[in-house]
């Protein structure tokens, strides 16, 4: 009896062909796609950009279609699940909350960990599938001496997403298949030219699926219109705001200052700033400014000249190991504090409260709290964490 493998089918190449792949080793395959978001929402604000941007999202009503198209071509069963009231609580809210506090998210890696792996494991489960398998290029392997099932980059470096992967737990990974961890996205096109899947010339994708204008502070101050959603840290990872600031309001405008405190100009809400941003910025001045910090205390955001983005090292907190049980002595890592970053040389110490304070060897620009911070030994994923502050 041939194994029976859940399908992530995002109606892409990626994941068309390791269905494809997948059906033409034998497997019993389903194809399954999720619904996470009503695209008749107008939290953009520009609604002639969302309908022109639509189509070009993870994850739209037009992806679900070329889904159902590339599942009726294989021959495949094929089924939507509605995850939009989850991934709004789960993944939406925590981003829109995230920002609010002066942090960065990172939404893609929350929606693999709880909506495309815990949940559609879940659905698995009720059909009787032995696993669940995505279009993502990483790779897994089980290490017999261990005990433990490891995570590694894919082959094709360029297209790695490893990164995005880190929080996945090892019951997890015991059931996930990644069947184009090994080949490269130019092997992958090829395949699916040569298996005639009607969306082989799609285009990738690119934006969060839920904000395709790449407008995000637009976007939380509509999501907030329509939601009235309190500020907040995401899962409680910050304190109460304070005195200084009302946590219901989003934080509105507030001053632009420089390291010095020196008032510049004003900002129309520290949502619209990240750490490492140079352009929108608004105030003139003799050298190149850029966002420091954002400050949701003061409500207000620093900004400083280039020098001042480095750091020496960061702290992580909700760390998930995957290689490792734990951390029980300092660690030799390569830390990767950015998708696109060039993992730098780094020191890994655990902390009495479970977190984790990485020391680099080389200073490293535009640490950025709320994004992660993921550690390589090579190709191999050590773990990560959510970085908290830089040091």
């Amino acid at each position: 009896m041939s194994e029976k493998i859940v399908i992530a089918m995002s109606g892409g190449v990626d994941s068309s062909t390791a269905a494809a792949l997948l059906k033409d080793q034998g497997r019993e395959v389903v194809g399954l796609s999720m619904q996470l978001w009503d695209y008749t929402r107008r939290e953009t604000g520009d609604d002639e950009a969302w309908e022109r941007k639509n189509s070009g999202t993870c994850c739209s009503l037009d992806d679900i279609h070329d889904a159902r198209r590339v599942a009726r071509f294989l021959g495949i069963p094929f089924y939507v699940v509605n995850f939009e009231r989850a991934f709004e609580q789960e993944v939406v809210r925590p981003f829109v909350e995230s920002y609010l506090s002066g942090e960065t998210p990172i939404p893609c890696t929350r929606c693999n960990t709880l909506m495309k792996f815990d949940r559609l494991l879940a659905r698995a489960n009720q059909i009787g599938a032995d696993r669940i398998a995505t279009g993502h290029y990483a790779r897994i392997r089980h290490n017999r001496a261990t005990g433990r099932y490891e995570l590694l980059r894919a082959v094709d470096r360029s297209k790695d997403q490893s990164f995005f992967l880190f929080d996945l737990t090892q019951a997890q990974l015991s059931r996930m298949l990644f069947p184009l961890g090994d080949l490269t996205k130019a092997e992958v096109r090829g395949m699916a030219e040569s298996y005639r899947l009607p969306i082989a010339d799609k285009p990738e994708s690119q934006e969060i699926c839920f904000i395709p204008t790449r407008d995000t502070g637009r976007f939380v101050e509509r999501y907030l219109e329509r939601t009235q959603a309190p500020a907040g840290g995401a899962n409680g990872s910050k304190q109460d705001s304070g005195p200084d600031q009302d946590p219901s309001d989003g934080g509105g405008s507030g001053p632009i200052v420089n390291r010095q405190g020196e008032v510049l100009g004003e900002h129309p809400g520290i949502h619209h700033f990240t750490v490492g941003q140079r352009r929108g910025l608004g105030v003139a001045a003799g050298e190149r400014l850029y966002v420091i910090e954002t400050d949701p205390r003061h409500n207000r955001v620093v900004v400083g000249p280039d020098s001042a983005l480095l750091r020496s090292g960061l702290v992580a907190s909700r760390v998930n190991w995957i290689s490792i049980e734990r951390l029980t002595r300092p660690l030799r890592v390569q830390a990767q504090i950015r998708s696109r970053h060039q993992a730098a040389e780094a020191t890994l110490s655990a902390r009495d409260d479970e977190s984790v304070e990485v020391r680099f060897d080389e200073p490293q620009r535009a640490v950025t709290p709320g994004q992660a911070v993921v550690f390589y030994r090579d190709e191999l994923v050590v773990g990560g964490g959510w970085i908290q502050e830089g040091l």
